[in-house]
């Protein structure tokens, strides 16, 4: 048979086969039709073996067709109006900043390409309150700041001043922070979104949350969506996708992503060789999600439903992102000519458009009718989570100023003309001779545009961003657990994780706050000993426990339940520091006194989930970190990648976080106690770090001594004073963590062996006495001719005599850092470098940080001070077995 005779056959076998679709779609719906191309493809395969080629993306045209899409219920008309007023004073607030600050910075092109996105979401969909009492939780991008503050300025919740100040926080009246700071504006913003990366899986861990409450009976389960807006660049953070599995496998329809994807990041394309939105459609199709793409606007209707023999959609597909910026930024005529122009029956279809009207059509981001559909569908969806992939220009409206074009994320200023063409294109009322200053402008208080904006937001539930805490105090009582651990252990050995997990056990055990407990752990509950809180409360799983535990026959099972207490979060630690934060905040999102204890390994807190741990500060978080396994030379065996030496110096960044190297178990009880008084009873916005080993120890009672308690939470106190009577050489030990047992055999040595007489102190935590210090010094420094403030470290060794020296698990710097306020020079031992595989002991003696070193760091100290001879010091290194020739730990 001829060539052209077969394609001619193909040709009429293709269009009897669309045909009988047809048909079966006008009498079946799309649910026969999609039930029947299901069966055909099975037939196929095990008929023939015919395998049809794998795709996991779809067509490049929108999800839900025009005959799908549900009628727009605004005004489309005043909602136009209103995007185009928070347009104007969103770029005027950005012109301005920048005409009297150079180089304050802020950005225009995001929230110019999604102002489309956030007016339809704002006035229709994002509920400050629920009809049933929930509301939702929304994760603005940070980029899109301006915007968001343009809104609240049109609400009348934002005065003028306050946009005249957009980055200057500083100014006598207020500002407005660079991006989403809930330390900075507490009343404002919910939930910091800079770094980016960092929204994606908050909004994630935040959705499973919520099902959490609800499914333990905490909360009720009344309809509230979790959004997060993002950005294409954003997609290529690891937190961005790293957890989207957690989403589908929890069924977590309460969770929708909207993507503005403009194609453009900060230096050019995202994708310019590829396609952003069928890369991020596969990835989250394959992971499970509901993906909605709304790529072309209502002016592309027309041609898509002529387009009977697929070219035109054919086309969408052939052409990269970068191409398609390349058309954003020509003329109609550019693109007829390269766009229709590669085939005549595409030329055809657009013959009857002019180049003007071919310019003008508008991509589906930016088509409030398209978005709204992708909207109602996304919030009906249910069983799974959803994303947005909305297609938009960046700088959308900018013109010639950088509409589209890769230097528009840098753009800061306008000329006069290019405030005239944005002016004039959204139609705002200023006139040109006041054009110069891009004023900000807002109707009255009763014109239709207000009234419109108060009145969707009433029918709302209110206004967004808004943060309140919901909370009243925990009621007090449960204060008698701690009393057990001032008693210590009575001779018998324990680590301070056990220690730890044995109050965690007591408090899970509180009728009044256990049920508020939640523990987070990252897959190592065996390592901490914590398997007897698997059978106590369980692990918290959203579809109970579907199979028999292989140790279901033993005391301590792996027990899975519905309403579990235990977050088992697997191998992820950002993904537990996202529990945590969603925990800690509970008090103000949900009005929920919830207390998390995150435990971890302390290697992989600070220094790998630094930036989470940051924004958890920014949020006000409350709750507990416990840094397991804590100390260079305290966790045998396990090398370099796993000994933590320096999560206490990191801590000293973080303002707002309590950190702690507590040595002995009255020490954790006494911290955690005040630590649940600050944050749950006095409503303070800090969070605790606490630092717990595994070495089995013997755990001595709580010294009955005034201002031991006081010292424990301010961070020194005298643990034991020498016995010595008129001692000639005296010393001052400072031991924290694990380290203080070698600092303890240190002092014996030293008096029964050099008569040497020394106090131990425990030094519980350096970050407070250095906070403390620096706190006393600065107010010293404003106040010159007052009385001056001492500090705490000063006042508790004010009578000390002899050398001082420190010895802890942790880096020399983090003792050093209070030298300058010992009355005396302070000798600092620690362990600078990286971690080996070996013993505790070995570990110990090359770090230095044992009590033969510690005993030769108060001799050579006393030498130095020419209190004894050097040679004294001398004989010490040989008596003491010390190498002094062995490489140096710091960098060897």
């Amino acid at each position: 048979m001829p060539e052209t005779q077969t394609d001619g056959l193909e040709v009429l076998e293709t269009r009897e086969w669309l045909d009988s679709l047809d048909y079966v779609l006008s009498k079946g719906g799309p649910e026969r039709a999609g039930r029947l191309l299901q069966q055909l493809s099975l037939h196929a395969k095990r008929a023939a073996g015919v395998n049809l080629p794998f795709t996991a993306t779809t067509p490049y045209t929108n999800t839900i067709s025009a005959i799908q899409q549900p009628p727009f219920p605004g005004s489309q008309e005043m909602e136009r109006r209103i995007k185009s007023l928070v347009r104007w004073n969103a770029l005027a607030m950005v012109v301005r900043a920048n005409k009297l600050q150079e180089g304050i910075g802020g950005h225009i092109s995001t929230y110019a390409s999604a102002a489309t996105l956030y007016e339809v979401a704002f006035n229709h969909f994002l509920h400050a309150r629920t009809e049933s009492g929930d509301r939702d939780l929304v994760y603005f991008q940070g980029h899109a700041a301006p915007g968001i503050y343009a809104r609240a300025y049109l609400e009348g919740r934002i005065p003028k001043q306050k946009l005249e100040n957009f980055r200057r926080e500083l100014k006598p009246e207020g500002g407005l922070s660079s991006y989403p700071h809930p330390w900075l504006m507490p009343n404002f913003w919910e939930f910091p979104t800079v770094s980016m990366g960092l929204g994606p899986i908050q909004a994630i861990y935040q959705a499973r949350f919520m099902r959490y409450l609800e499914n333990r009976g905490l909360k009720q389960t009344t309809g509230g969506k979790v959004w997060a807006f993002l950005g294409d660049g954003e997609m290529d953070e690891p937190e961005s996708l790293g957890s989207i599995t957690l989403a589908s496998r929890e069924r977590l329809d309460n969770l929708i992503f909207v993507v503005n994807c403009n194609l453009q990041r900060l230096d050019g394309p995202v994708r310019g060789n590829g396609k952003i939105i069928q890369e991020l459609e596969a990835i989250f199709r394959g992971a499970g999600w509901n993906v909605i793409k709304c790529i072309w606007g209502t002016d592309w209707d027309s041609l898509l439903r002529n387009d009977r023999d697929g070219i035109l959609v054919k086309r969408m597909g052939e052409i990269s992102d970068g191409q398609y910026q390349k058309y954003f930024v020509e003329s109609g005529a550019y693109f007829r000519h390269n766009f229709f122009g590669t085939d005549p029956r595409l030329l055809k279809m657009v013959d009857h458009l002019s180049d003007e009207q071919l310019a003008r059509m508008r991509l589906g981001g930016h088509d409030p009718i398209k978005v709204h559909a992708a909207f109602k569908a996304a919030v009906e969806h249910q069983g799974s989570p959803t994303i947005v992939l909305a297609k938009t220009i960046k700088g959308y409206g900018l013109g010639e100023a950088g509409e589209g074009k890769n230097i528009t994320h840098q753009q800061k200023k306008l000329n006069d003309d290019e405030l005239r063409m944005f002016r004039s294109r959204f139609g705002i009322p200023i006139p040109d001779d006041e054009l110069h200053d891009a004023p900000f402008y807002r109707p009255s208080d009763d014109s239709p545009e207000v009234r419109y904006m108060q009145e969707r937001r009433k029918q709302l539930g209110g206004y967004l961003p808004e943060r309140k805490v919901r909370s009243q105090p925990i009621p007090s009582g449960w204060e008698s657990h701690f009393e057990e651990f001032h008693k210590g252990t009575e001779g018998r050995d324990a680590s301070t994780t056990m220690v730890f997990v044995r109050l965690l056990g007591k408090l899970l055990r509180d009728p009044q706050i256990g049920k508020l407990i939640v523990p987070i752990i990252p897959d190592e509950a065996r390592t901490f000993g914590m398997e007897a809180l698997f059978r106590q409360v369980g692990i918290y799983s959203s579809v109970g426990q579907l199979y028999e535990p292989v140790d279901m026959d033993t005391l301590l099972y792996y027990k899975e339940a519905l309403n579990g207490q235990i977050l088992e979060e697997g191998i992820t630690e950002a993904g537990s520091m996202c529990s945590f934060i969603a925990a800690g905040t509970a008090y103000a999102t949900h009005g929920i006194n919830t207390i998390p204890f995150f435990i971890y390994y302390s290697m992989f807190g600070f220094q790998r989930i630094g930036d989470l741990i940051w924004a958890a500060a920014d949020m006000r978080t409350r709750g507990f970190l416990i840094g397991g396994t804590a100390g260079r030379t305290t966790l045998a065996g396990e090398g370099l990648q796993h000994q933590d030496g320096h999560s206490h110096v990191l801590a000293l960044a973080v303002p707002n976080i309590l950190s702690y190297d507590p040595a002995f178990a009255y020490e954790i009880a006494v911290i955690i106690q005040d630590g649940i008084k600050r944050m749950y009873i006095d409503q303070e916005s800090v969070f605790y770090y606490l630092t717990v080993t595994n070495e089995p120890l013997p755990m001595p009672e709580m010294p009955h001594g005034e201002g031991v308690r006081d010292g424990i939470l301010r961070g020194l106190y005298r643990f034991k004073a020498s016995e010595k009577k008129d001692p000639k050489l005296k010393a001052q030990l400072f031991g924290s963590g694990a380290i203080m047992y070698e600092v303890l055999k240190a002092q014996q040595i030293l008096e029964e062996k050099y008569n040497v007489a020394a106090d131990v102190w425990s030094v519980t935590s350096y970050k407070r006495l250095y906070r403390e210090a620096n706190h006393c010094d600065r107010w010293n420094m404003l106040h010159p001719g007052q009385p001056p403030q001492v500090p705490f470290v000063s006042q508790c060794l004010k009578d000390a005599k002899g050398v001082f020296v420190a010895a802890s698990d942790n880096m020399k710097i983090l003792p050093e850092s209070i030298a300058r306020w010992v009355p005396g020079p302070l000798v600092a031992l620690g362990t600078d470098g990286f971690g080996r595989s070996e013993n505790r002991a070995s570990l110990r003696n090359f770090f230095e940080v044992d009590a033969k070193h510690i005993v030769l760091a108060t001799l050579n100290a006393l030498a130095t001070e020419k209190l004894i001879a050097p040679e004294e010091a001398q004989k010490a290194v040989r008596d003491l077995g010390i190498d002094p020739e062995k490489p140096n730990p710091a960098f060897s």
